[in-house]
């Protein structure tokens, strides 16, 4: 029986950890084994080293490794460590090898090679298989457990074959066609495969219209084509097209997640940290997030030094001064809310090139009229405040311009990036802010200079 209510669950927790405590493993389990394997993961990953300890010796390789599944990697590599080396080597045998490998490559050297040392040798090659390929490409992610016939099999004879590879297969769903050489010539649905007559060949069967991607190709780009094309599972192929491994759709969804940690982290110049900042000591904080902060520090000393040389329009005119956080601060905010209108239309390739000129003029319009409406917005109130109104179109005028300029910043600068193959997310929140600030500055105190004779 399988625990499927919520505060069900939560009462079993509670459960759960008295029976630790009191260390009754036949009772433990059976209460354990009833609940959902994310359940027990979220359980488990609860529980202090002690009792985690505890649970190692009442699970088997098998019921850990379902547990590992929904473990996220920097914890699943702190479990694995503490785990008896053999225990350990026996629940990455029993976990899907791209899974296995995932864990791994969070692992030093060292650990990795005590690791294969003492694991069965088939488990060892395949995962050593996977181990060496670049981080962030297809070949990182792919999977070896996948079901692949040869094109002049019997219908009867594949669904006999599908039977006892099935176990060891992460999906069945498709079943990749290949030639004599190995190589990739279509794709077969198990649909298309139960509906057929026994003595029909698989050529006959196949779709030759088959999509795949290479071993070296972008994670994030594999991630964009599953999602275009609706795909539950993709070959991966070498140079001469012969079939290595697939990516499932679990695997994908793990790569966006990974990817929008990775561009969020670079938006709020934390130099691409993701979500291992929240679990590192201060020190180690400070270090991920110092670079960004002292290119910042820079810029904003060129903003300083830009308003120290208007230091005349300011000993004539100081009232100007009051108006300085407005003008950088709504420049900062249009900018940074066109570059996320960018930044996300390039990572879910959105952009063609006539896209792209559409993007730009959109977002210079949309400048245009909310410059526009807040310089209206602003003029009146600073004439009904100061009574000024050759202050208030100032002000105005200069936050029209501002927000025109900020917002077409926002949507150019990620577009430069991307062609010169820097990560568009690079172009951050506080960078895009601090470089508005900057021209906001310029063209607020330009202005000022230049009609000072009005405001005196």
């Amino acid at each position: 029986m399988m625990v499927e209510n919520v505060q069900e669950v939560e009462l079993l927790a509670d459960e759960l950890k008295d029976l630790l405590m009191e260390e009754d493993t036949e009772k433990f389990r059976e209460k354990f084994l009833e609940i959902h394997p994310y359940d027990q993961a979220m359980f488990f990953r609860e529980q202090g080293y002690e009792d985690r300890v505890r649970i190692y010796t009442y699970l088997s390789p098998l019921e850990m490794s379902d547990i590992m599944e929904y473990i996220d990697l920097d914890e699943a590599e702190k479990f694995i460590t503490e785990m008896d080396p053999r225990f350990a080597t026996m629940v990455f045998a029993e976990m899907a090898v791209d899974d296995a490998v995932d864990i791994l490559k969070e692992l030093t050297k060292d650990e990795v090679a005590s690791f294969l040392t003492i694991m069965d040798r088939s488990s060892a090659e395949e995962i050593k298989a996977l181990l060496h390929y670049e981080e962030k490409t297809a070949g990182s992610i792919m999977t070896t457990e996948f079901v692949s016939i040869l094109k002049s099999q019997t219908a009867k004879e594949t669904l006999q074959e599908m039977k006892e590879k099935a176990p060891d297969a992460e999906t069945i769903y498709y079943t990749y066609v290949l030639d004599e050489q190995k190589r990739l010539v279509g794709v077969l649905s198990l649909r298309d495969l139960i509906i057929a007559n026994d003595d029909e060949i698989v050529e006959d069967l196949m779709s030759e219209n088959v999509v795949s991607v290479s071993v070296g190709r972008d994670q994030e780009e594999v991630a964009q084509m599953m999602r275009d094309y609706d795909f539950l599972a993709l070959p991966v192929v070498d140079f001469q097209n012969h079939l290595l491994g697939i990516i499932t759709v679990d695997d994908i969804l793990d790569v966006m997640d990974e990817e929008a940690t990775d561009d969020y982290s670079k938006f709020a110049a934390l130099s691409g940290t993701g979500t291992k900042d929240r679990d590192s000591n201060p020190i180690q904080a400070a270090k991920k997030r110092l670079p960004w902060l002292i290119i910042l520090l820079f810029l904003g000393m060129i903003t300083a030094s830009l308003i120290n040389g208007f230091e005349e329009t300011l000993e004539q005119v100081p009232i100007v001064a009051i108006f300085i956080p407005l003008i950088a601060g709504m420049a900062g905010n249009a900018g940074t809310q066109s570059l996320a209108v960018a930044v996300r239309g390039i990572a879910v390739g959105d952009y063609g090139s006539e896209k792209k000129i559409k993007m730009i003029m959109k977002e210079i319009a949309t400048g245009l009229f909310v410059g526009g409406s807040c310089g209206i917005l602003v003029t009146f109130l600073i004439y009904f405040w100061k009574g000024n109104i050759f202050l208030g179109v100032l002000v105005g005028i200069a936050i029209l311009v501002t927000l025109t300029v900020a917002t077409l910043s926002g949507a150019i600068i990620p577009l430069i990036m991307q062609k010169i193959n820097i990560d568009p997310a690079v172009a951050s929140g506080p960078f895009i802010t601090t470089l508005n600030d900057l021209t906001s500055i310029l063209i607020y105190f330009g202005m000022a200079t230049a009609f000072m004779g009005l405001l005196l």
